[in-house]
């Protein structure tokens, strides 16, 4: 079967051809895989037996590598005890007692299998504590939940009412005054401010501190949202990373090597709202979930946390992350177009940003550099690293680069209609298709 076959196969059967639109046929040039069959270390495979190194690792998820041995046999353990039984299970409770060991500002956690519910039920806990109802989000990070208190906040509003779109406010991120500005026109109506602790843009000296102050000051609950930053900056978080104390924090993505485990945690006196044993008290039903515990992915989560403090995973990751910006950087200069593209952000967490002619960003360019890498056996959508990208792996990258810079830099001088043979990817986010 060819890439058309399965790509219409997959979008008669599933609305947007995957189950996360970060995964769309608009988010890759036309000559990548529509469908993938496994990974193996830092690698992809087509079914037609086609092999990627990967930068995607899984949205993210996989921070070890594809197919690590030690974390299938510890989900496989789990597995074979029941996986998911009647009561809570010693795993969970063992899994738990990990997170709140290892992570200061946990007193309380609970589980889920992705990032939407968790940051939504934070939210519901933050409302629940405070009686209030307005919630604050950077303007510049894209993606909190597919719920209606966030999605409404976004230009996709079609199927959620005005009601609730009215409820999220957008400030700007790196910019503390309009923080503010908004807790003053909203005062005592803000319930809580959630937002990663970083962007590709770094934050300036003392601008999380501020909003975490002027959470305190106007009672309202600061919740870092860790999905991408955490297990990746810091073995703590991004809070470790950033010497910041959220009340209340969520994971998800490489908590468990991209096995589905998320998780909602923080101080014990918010989280309490979502206990059974205060006897007379209203109640807040926080998160209920059959599969939220599952003993495969937590024993994963696990034996996860076990390999990143044994092999220094994350030093890895920024070690790697740093040559990889010091050669593609190096390459963009000799090729003279350093202006037109550029690779910067955390070494954990690199990102690289494209130009044209005329010095604004353009998804053309970033289309037509993905697909020269998915010429050159690299799939980069986006830059994700993980324990399995070594050096062989750098090697064959700043190859693949070298040669896609080089089209650029053709395409630059001559015109992108020569060069460019894919539709240009999209937004996630957009009004229309």
């Amino acid at each position: 079967m060819d890439n058309n076959w399965y790509r219409e196969q997959l979008h008669a059967l599933i609305p947007g051809g995957a189950h996360t639109y970060s995964r769309g046929d608009d988010q890759f040039p036309s000559n990548a895989p529509a469908i993938l069959e496994r990974g193996e270390g830092a690698y992809v495979f087509s079914p037609d037996g086609r092999k990627f190194l990967d930068y995607g690792m899984g949205l993210r998820s996989v921070n070890i590598g594809y197919g690590d041995k030690e974390v299938a046999d510890a989900c496989y353990h789990e597995i074979l005890k029941g996986n998911n039984l009647t009561r809570a299970s010693i795993t969970e409770l063992n899994a738990a007692a990990l997170l709140v060991d290892l992570i200061p500002s946990v007193e309380m956690v609970k589980f889920a299998k992705h990032g939407s519910v968790v940051t939504s039920a934070a939210v519901k806990l933050a409302r629940a504590y405070t009686g209030k109802k307005y919630v604050l989000v950077p303007a510049q990070q894209p993606f909190f939940s597919y719920d209606d208190w966030f999605i409404g906040s976004t230009v996709m509003t079609r199927g959620i009412p005005d009601e609730m779109s009215s409820l999220t406010l957008k400030f700007d991120y790196n910019d503390l005054e309009s923080v503010a500005k908004l807790m003053e026109i909203y005062k005592g109506q803000v319930a809580a401010v959630i937002m990663e602790a970083s962007t590709t843009e770094p934050p300036k000296e003392g601008f999380l501190q501020g909003i975490q102050s002027l959470c305190k000051a106007n009672d309202a609950v600061f919740i870092i949202d860790e999905m991408i930053t955490g297990f990746r900056w810091h073995l703590q978080g991004a809070q470790a990373f950033y010497n910041i104390e959220p009340d209340l924090c969520t994971f998800g993505k490489a908590m468990a090597n991209g096995f589905a485990v998320a998780a909602l945690a923080g101080k014990r006196d918010i989280m309490k709202l979502g206990s059974i044993l205060e006897e007379g008290r209203e109640r807040v039903f926080l998160t209920s979930t059959t599969h939220g515990a599952e003993m495969g992915s937590l024993g994963a989560f696990i034996k996860t946390i076990e390999i990143l403090k044994r092999d220094n995973v994350i030093d890895h990751l920024w070690s790697y992350g740093q040559k990889l910006i010091a050669g593609i950087t190096d390459i963009a200069n000799e090729q003279g177009i350093a202006d037109q593209f550029k690779i910067s952000g955390y070494p954990c967490s690199p990102a690289y940003t494209t130009f044209d002619e005329t010095g604004n960003i353009s998804l053309a360019y970033r289309t037509l550099f993905s697909q020269e890498m998915v010429r050159n056996g690299v799939l980069m959508p986006w830059i994700a690293l993980s324990y399995a990208h070594k050096d062989t792996e750098l090697d064959q990258t700043l190859s693949a680069a070298y040669s896609a810079l080089s089209v650029y830099k053709k395409a630059l001088e001559g015109g992108m209609d020569k060069y460019l043979t894919s539709p240009v990817i999209k937004p996630v986010f957009r009004k229309y298709n």
